[in-house]
């Protein structure tokens, strides 16, 4: 049986803790350093390569991208109470592929993606279940891995 904690998200009898803003901030810095790393491949592969991590990372193995395996978060659909697919990740992540296509521009495309980067985490820690733009328009919320409840 689930406690209930502050930062919660219900669903049905169903207590979901949000995960730590900084573990999220850490994982995301993960996965911001591979998209880097693919960036500097040979252009333009790099840069597609590096834009369909940043879309597609949160539905890999369980809802969790390199950044949250390695910190022990998943991405999940709380109301249905299964893991984040391709589907789910590529809506959530759009506002990131968003500011990563602006970083191309030159002078203020580094200014949009501040921006889009900063409005998202704004939202993380103004929500009490931790959930920004691309989650509320995905359904889907951070969790520390294993925390979800599984159907009876």
């Amino acid at each position: 049986m689930a406690e209930e904690v502050s930062g919660t998200h219900s669903v049905g009898t169903r207590v979901y803790p949000k995960a730590q803003v900084l573990n999220r901030g850490i994982a995301k810095l993960i996965d911001l350093f591979i998209v880097v790393a693919a960036s500097q491949m040979i252009l333009p592969v790099g840069f597609l390569g590096g834009l369909a991590y940043i879309l597609v990372a949160d539905g890999f193995a369980g809802g969790r991208s390199i950044g949250k395996r390695l910190i022990g978060l998943q991405t999940v659909l709380p109301d249905r109470r299964v893991a984040a697919g391709f589907r789910e990740s590529i809506i959530r992540n759009l506002p990131f592929g968003v500011a990563q296509l602006a970083f191309a521009i030159p002078y203020v495309g580094w200014l949009v993606s501040v921006v889009i980067i900063v409005f998202e985490a704004v939202l993380i820690l103004g929500n009490e279940q931790g959930r920004r733009l691309g989650d509320e328009v995905a359904g889907t919320q951070v969790l520390d891995a294993g925390r979800l409840a599984l159907p009876d």
